[in-house]
């Protein structure tokens, strides 16, 4: 499961355990992050509507993971992760939408942008390396 990804990747059992708890601390962050975006966007219905699909997929990525973490065989490990995936890169999709309309300037949302994206790379990883 998930943490036979990380023994692989990582070595030994503190390393893993670090590994996973500061991912589980990264994706909460990131969910953090999006909820003080949310509130910064303009008060209109385009923002409304797109800021709401924004935080239901941000929001799913950090309660995914910790779904992952605790995952009970290896083909529930693997839903759970191309769950939280999908959601970290439809997140992704919101914040260009929010940026292209002009709720925000991009300068705003890079950095929110460059999480979503290494938050993909790592869980994309972590899925290529486990076996159903």
């Amino acid at each position: 499961m998930f943490f036979e990804f990380i023994h692989t990747a990582m070595g030994s059992e503190n390393s893993k355990e670090l590994f996973v708890n500061s991912l589980r601390d990264r994706t909460k962050s990131f969910v953090l992050r999006s909820i003080r975006l949310f509130k910064s966007l303009p008060q209109n219905e385009e923002a409304r509507i797109i800021g709401k699909q924004f935080l239901r997929s941000s929001s799913s990525v950090g309660a995914n993971y910790r779904a992952v973490c605790r995952s009970r065989s290896q083909r529930e490990f693997f839903a759970k992760l191309s769950i939280t995936i999908e959601e970290a890169d439809e997140s992704l999709f919101w914040i260009e939408i929010i940026s292209e309309s002009g709720l925000l300037p991009l300068e705003k949302l890079k950095s929110l942008m460059q999480e979503a994206e290494e938050i993909i790379k790592i869980l994309s990883k972590a899925r290529k390396s486990a076996t159903i």
